[in-house]
């Protein structure tokens, strides 16, 4: 079947003055408009489209990729707002919708906020929706400790970031995990450091146990290859700060990296730095 609110590949059917009739096995069939069809396209050939509604509310294709589909989360701008709802600018028009009940606050114009798109079961129409806890699930986690992740920052607080977990899960990464500037809306990668007893999640933006440890050691080496005088003026003293600016990790693998280094005696630490000795 044909997908609203999805990137898929459709096959060219026939054409008409207004465009190419693209469709599948079923019998649905939606329209690519003259502007956007490709020069080269030859009938039962494949074209990759995103479907939705036009202006007149027609199920037209675009070859143009949005900023976010269906089922999927994303940070956008509120363009308008109306006595019905907010419309958000996500790359194709009409701007998407998001109604006055699915707004877990009144949404201003011009502000940004992370929102989740889904398709009406009603008319087929897409719209957004900022309630996004109604759309993750713990009860049956699809992921397990020290798995890569796929994150969408959607919340701070004291305890650290509200997170979004491969689009299905909620996890927290805590304030002692967070050693470099995140925003709400980045996409980052992450992996699960804990799953606790009732399905919460605790995640963190690094890489755990021996990967860590190897990629720290790896950083170290790198940086004292490209070092001419083979110096680092960083050491175990050094602010956590300091050390992700310069390493990207923490300042506890970084730690463990120049511990392990210094006991192959690959390293002398110095007052005021590092000195590579072999």
């Amino acid at each position: 079947m044909i997908r609203t609110g999805r990137t898929q590949e459709l096959i060219i059917h026939r054409r008409t003055n207004e465009g190419l009739i693209l469709g599948n096995d079923d019998t649905a069939e939606v329209l690519l408009p003259t502007p956007e069809c490709p020069a080269n396209a030859t009938d039962r050939s494949a074209v990759r489209v995103f479907v939705y509604r036009d202006r007149e509310d027609r199920l037209v294709a675009t070859t143009r990729p949005p900023k976010v589909q269906a089922g999927e989360f994303a940070q956008l701008r509120v363009s308008l707002v109306t006595d019905d709802g907010a419309y958000m600018s996500w790359g194709l028009q009409p701007d998407l919708f998001v109604p006055y009940r699915e707004q877990k606050k009144s949404l201003e114009e011009g502000r940004w906020y992370v929102v989740r798109v889904a398709v009406s079961e009603q008319n087929d129409h897409l719209y957004g929706s900022t309630r996004i806890d109604n759309f993750l699930s713990n009860a049956q986690l699809t992921v397990k400790q020290g798995e890569e992740v796929a994150l969408v920052v959607f919340g701070k607080s004291e305890l650290g970031l509200s997170v979004i977990v491969n689009n299905a899960h909620q996890g927290l990464v805590h304030t002692s995990d967070i050693f470099k500037p995140v925003s709400i809306g980045d996409r980052i990668p992450g992996y699960v450091k804990q799953v606790r007893d009732d399905n919460k999640l605790d995640i963190t933006l690094q890489p755990i146990g021996y990967r860590q440890f190897n990629d720290v050691n790896m950083a170290l080496l790198a940086k004292r290859l490209r070092s001419s005088n083979g110096f680092l003026p960083l050491n175990d003293k050094s602010s956590a700060e300091a050390i992700y600016a310069e390493f990207g990790i923490s300042k506890k693998a970084f730690k463990k990296a120049l511990g392990a280094l210094y006991k192959e005696r690959k390293v002398r630490i110095e007052e005021d730095g590092i000195a590579w000795v072999e």
